[in-house]
């Protein structure tokens, strides 16, 4: 420990100090967030088809009755068995929101390009209640810059969070909002991706409360080093460059999912 230790009357005046500076970041959040809303949409013409276990879905059958639709890019690819670690911890939090979001005009999916029956059954394993259905045969997840095929990659490269980035495996993870307005008619508003819906992330905040903070300190320095399934932990898993994980072999270093 290497902080100073002081009086209590100097520690008050130290945090209210402190307090000045979470205070503008509150108010700079707050007008990025009126931006957000400001920025222009466009229409999805697409008729996007979807599978639960009731068949096929559209798109607009997901908004559930509702205006609006948050959408979770999961990464679940077709011939894997269990959904991405990051993915999987970021869908922890959203589950408490869930209690809420229904009852303010809001809809949450899950869409993933494995087989509906493999959504499933992994929704069940970890004891999630959202609803999560398959764009297996759609072209929606190479549309919204999640999932890639060959033709895709260019010179090493994907489009995905709004820019050219390296290539580092076929699903990447996001969020996409998308408005129904009276008419039927649906548009996309909004899509982050990567670290830009970590704020969703509960855990990460009460972490940065902590002396520690994240405590990042195995070989990727992100939630790869030691964030599992909630299933998973006390198992010697590691991450690989795809977000699944894999019994670790000696001396193996986690990957990269996000």
């Amino acid at each position: 420990m290497t902080n100073p230790i002081l009086s209590r009357q100097d520690w008050l005046a130290a945090h209210a100090e402190h307090l000045k500076q979470e205070k503008a970041l509150t108010r700079q959040r707050d007008a990025l967030a009126a931006a957000r809303r400001e920025l222009p949409w466009t229409a999805v013409d697409q008729a996007y088809r979807f599978h639960d276990a009731q068949g096929p879905v559209s798109l607009a059958e997901l908004f559930d009755g509702r205006s609006q639709l948050i959408v979770k890019h999961f990464m679940f690819a077709p011939d894997w068995d269990e959904g991405c670690v990051g993915c999987s911890f970021e869908m922890d939090h959203v589950q408490g929101a869930l209690l809420h979001l229904p009852h303010h005009d809001v809809s949450v999916v899950a869409v993933s390009r494995a087989p509906f029956a493999k959504l499933d059954a992994f929704r069940r394993r970890m004891g999630w209640q959202f609803r999560w259905v398959s764009s297996a045969g759609s072209h929606f997840n190479r549309d919204f810059h999640v999932s890639f095929e060959p033709q895709d990659i260019v010179d090493g490269k994907v489009f995905y969070n709004y820019a050219w980035q390296p290539f580092i495996c076929e699903e990447l993870s996001g969020f996409s909002v998308f408005y129904r307005d009276p008419d039927g008619r649906i548009f996309h508003t909004f899509s982050a991706y990567g670290r830009g819906a970590e704020e969703l992330l509960g855990s990460y905040v009460l972490l940065d409360m902590t002396p520690h903070g994240r405590n990042e300190t195995g070989p990727r320095h992100n939630l790869t080093d030691w964030v599992r399934h909630h299933d998973r932990y006390g198992h010697n898993d590691r991450v690989d460059g795809t977000g699944r994980a894999w019994p670790a072999e000696p001396g193996e270093p986690a990957g990269c999912c996000h």
